[in-house]
């Protein structure tokens, strides 16, 4: 396993992260395809054999069990001082005002509730989920300037969004003194190439790192065109992102599948390889359901694409409409 700064940060994280949406309560939330706990510890300490230090979850997935499941797994598998640990806000915990968001309020309660279901002192980097338009920046900001200050977490990032509002986030730290997102998770893979445009420049420039969710594409690049999964059957979220019928999408998976074929490695290695050499990538983050799925992960950071293979992959690409936010 390689391991690399994460943006400008001193913070060293390993070139695989591991997305731990895959595991929880499967009756809590709506990931019903998820792996309960006796069914995941198995994958996390896999992870930490491989070298990964790198671990991303949510409040909101699968109704906090994610971060139940992982903090304990992490307690009893790993030194809580060699391990990264990434939680994220702003999905509804509960119904009634306050329930969600990225209000002072939310975010200063939903941080305790995260650091007692991970039963963890602090996490090491507190992400955005998502933007939200009804809560002025500045308030979002400060509060989570003041998470940072009081030791609850070490550093702050997003996830999807225009690349003005992360602009604009970015500008209203700077000009308070406040802390700074250091990274931005955000929707990457040859299947999606739309925040090659602005978003991923604009991190390349601010000297944000860059942790893509979703590298291969739900799953879609590493199997045939029209064979289904239980999780794409049931991913109402993932249904939206991508569409079987696209021609341009499907000639993207069949060169994908020739290039694999032709090294002779899993489909999942060459997609991987093609994210990690895209700049500013850090780390892409990969949901693991099978301990193929870690072992190609690690292996993909070994993978280095020609020239060739990368004009051949990115060929038949055709603009989408922007998804993910």
């Amino acid at each position: 396993m390689d391991y690399v700064k994460l943006g400008t940060t001193g913070l060293e994280v390993s070139r695989i992260c591991l997305g731990c949406m895959s595991y929880g309560v499967p009756e809590r939330g709506t990931h019903p395809w998820s792996l309960n706990e006796q069914e995941s510890r198995p994958f996390i300490r896999k992870a930490l054999e491989l070298g990964i230090n790198f671990f991303d979850t949510a409040n909101i997935y699968s109704d906090g069990t994610s971060e139940e499941i992982v903090g304990r797994a992490l307690k009893e598998f790993a030194s809580r001082d060699e391990i990264v640990l990434a939680t994220k806000v702003h999905g509804r915990m509960r119904p009634g005002p306050n329930g969600g968001g990225l209000s002072r309020k939310a975010i200063l309660s939903e941080i305790d509730h995260s650091l007692k279901r991970l039963g963890t002192d602090y996490v090491d980097l507190y992400q955005i989920h998502r933007w939200d338009p009804s809560t002025p920046v500045e308030e979002t900001m400060e509060a989570l300037h003041d998470v940072v200050k009081a030791g609850k977490a070490r550093y702050i990032g997003a996830s999807s969004m225009p690349a003005w509002q992360f602009l604009k986030a970015l500008h209203t730290a700077e000009r308070h003194g406040w802390t700074r997102f250091v990274s931005m998770q955000n929707y990457v893979n040859l299947l999606y190439r739309e925040e090659e445009r602005e978003m991923l420049p604009l991190c390349e420039a601010e000297g944000i790192g860059v942790i893509p969710w979703s590298p291969l594409a739900r799953g879609r690049l590493t199997r045939d065109w029209q064979e289904t999964s239980a999780r794409s059957e049931s991913d109402q979220f993932g249904k939206l992102l991508y569409s079987q019928t696209e021609e341009a999408d499907r000639l993207v998976a069949l060169r994908l599948k020739e290039i694999a074929e032709q090294r002779g490695i899993p489909r999942a290695q060459v997609a991987l390889a093609w994210v990690l050499q895209k700049k500013p990538v850090t780390a892409p983050i990969v949901g693991a359901t099978r301990m193929s799925h870690l072992e190609d992960a690690a292996a993909a950071v070994s993978v280095t694409l020609t020239d060739e293979e990368i004009r051949r992959l990115e060929e038949p690409y055709v603009p989408h409409p922007v998804m993910g936010f």
